[in-house]
């Protein structure tokens, strides 16, 4: 992969945008004297530094310099007046900014035309500032070398700032990159561009007039931003950035429309573009920087190539369960449909005991193989009209250990083999087929214990008919702390009574 820049310098209006100074150092000039403040402007006029030019906000009291510092982002450095509104007005915006706010990154000088008000030595040793001037020795060059020396120290307070916050992302991530799913890789990401923001000196400015740095992916036509920095996305900016992204990977034509200095950095899977690392540097890139930020894509790369890899195997472990559940339930046809609802049965009560949607469908997934036992089991038993004989009900029995028989061949199944063993297993013990108390079983296999029951009552079989909802849920509660979990058997009654599975229910009656 190459790293594409683009060469021109957009000058379109209306939709298309202009080059214009968007990354500045803002200082905040806090004195109550115009003739100070006017004459700080005029020395700093053509102040640069490292490529940007500086923006001077100006407020006459500690008051005003408060709003200020309520709506602007990333001020730099801070020029704070001691005497103002009060002998002591500068001093307390001190400790209003690193108390208050607990802003540490701006840069506090204090410049005062009074210092018996203040004394250089007990403030210093008093207040949490970075530097201390008389306004007298404060010529035009002593001025431009302290903001120099302050914003060059905030320059390098916020990359290390920003590498701490992306090494932390990362590495909040890492545990879960092995499991890996659209959160843990959304932490991978924002680690990764907030570490490529630290090292391109990006700005965090809105969306709304630029889009600092992303990363995204390419979905189809859609643009999916995983991971992006500086507030919301415009969505009229968004699409047009998408489609001219889209035609540099895909023809290596870099258009007019980006503005220059602009990076995009492909993420490709198996030679393929699936998406772009999309940066605005303020000042012009090192080779070796540049390097470090396809190192960085590659990983980006990796972890996509990763989902990918993760996402079939989910499809394909899910159209195996399908396949082995339907298999089961065509042998025993008198069911109608019960193990699909018991899918929705245990994912809603593993919702409401407190597991995440991705915990809730790999229980109800595996709950669908339940009876898959019963593929040996013959017909002439499973569709009997009549009671069973006690020799019939022994062999019926022997579908638990025909089917964790069957799922154990597969590690991935581990779950829906001990459902399938110990669905019939009770809470105090005398359950089959090996008597274990339910309270030493996963928790899956005791919501599955309850629910199966439930279905089984209010559904029609060849040997009974169903039974009404208030029966069955009877049952299950006269069964609490004997047959089932009477933890379960709550969550399970509350869910009933709300009406939560009103709708699963209404399909076993339509059916019937």
């Amino acid at each position: 992969m190459k790293l594409i820049r683009t060469s021109k310098e957009a000058s379109r209006t209306g939709n298309q945008i202009t080059d214009t100074p968007r990354h500045t150092w803002k200082l905040l000039v806090v004195d109550d004297e115009p003739d100070v403040r006017e004459v700080t402007r005029l020395n700093l006029r053509n102040f640069r530094f490292d490529e940007r030019e500086i923006e001077i906000l100006e407020a006459k009291s500690a008051y005003e310099a408060r709003e200020i510092l309520a709506t602007k982002r990333n001020i730099a450095v801070a020029l704070i007046d001691v005497v103002m509104e009060t002998d002591d007005a500068g001093l307390k915006l001190v400790e209003y900014i690193r108390g208050e706010l607990n802003n540490h990154m701006i840069r506090l000088v204090i410049r005062t035309g009074q210092p018996g008000m203040a004394p250089e030595r007990f403030v210093i040793e008093n207040y949490d500032i970075d530097d201390y001037r008389d306004k007298t020795e404060l010529t035009a060059t002593r001025l431009f070398t302290t903001v120099r020396s302050a914003i060059k120290a905030y320059r390098d307070l916020k990359v290390i700032d920003l590498n701490r916050q992306g090494l932390e992302r990362v590495l909040e991530a890492a545990p879960e990159i092995y499991h890996i799913g659209n959160v843990s890789l959304q932490k991978f990401f924002e680690g990764v561009l907030t570490q490529i923001v630290g090292l391109c000196n990006l700005s965090e400015g809105s969306f709304i007039s630029t889009i600092p740095g992303m990363i995204a992916t390419l979905e189809g036509k859609d643009i999916v931003v995983q991971a992006s920095t500086g507030g919301n996305i415009d969505d009229q900016r968004m699409k047009l950035i998408h489609d001219e992204c889209v035609e540099i990977l895909n023809k290596g034509k870099v258009p007019e429309f980006l503005r220059k200095d602009t990076f995009i950095v492909p993420l490709t899977v198996s030679e393929s573009a699936v998406g772009f690392i999309y940066i605005e540097p303020t000042r012009d890139m090192p080779e070796m920087d540049r390097h470090l930020i396809q190192i960085a894509a590659n990983q980006c790369s990796s972890a996509l190539e990763n989902l990918k890899l993760h996402r079939n195997l989910a499809e394909s472990y899910a159209g195996a369960i399908e396949m082995l559940a339907q298999i089961a339930e065509f042998k025993d046809k008198t069911t109608g449909g019960h193990i699909r609802r018991l899918d929705q049965y245990t994912r809603l009560m593993a919702l409401e005991l407190g597991m995440s949607e991705d915990e809730a469908t790999f229980y109800g997934n595996a709950s669908q193989l339940h009876d898959i036992g019963k593929v040996g089991i013959p017909e002439s038993i499973l569709q009997k009209p009549s009671r069973l004989t006690e020799e019939e009900f022994e062999i019926i029995k022997t579908h638990t250990r025909i089917g964790a028989s069957i799922l154990s061949q597969e590690k991935h199944l581990d779950l829906a083999c001990n459902i399938a063993l110990s669905h019939h297993e009770r809470w105090d013990g005398k359950g089959y087929p090996n008597a274990v108390p339910a309270n030493e079983l996963h928790f899956a296999v005791r919501i599955v214990s309850v629910i199966d029951v439930f279905d089984a009552l209010v559904c029609c079989r060849p040997y009974k008919l169903a039974w009404t909802v208030e029966k069955a849920a009877e049952l299950i509660k006269d069964g609490a702390g004997s047959q089932f979990d009477p933890e379960v058997v709550k969550v399970f009654l509350k869910l009933l009574e709300q009406g939560k599975f009103d709708e699963i229910i209404k399909t076993t009656q339509d059916h019937q």
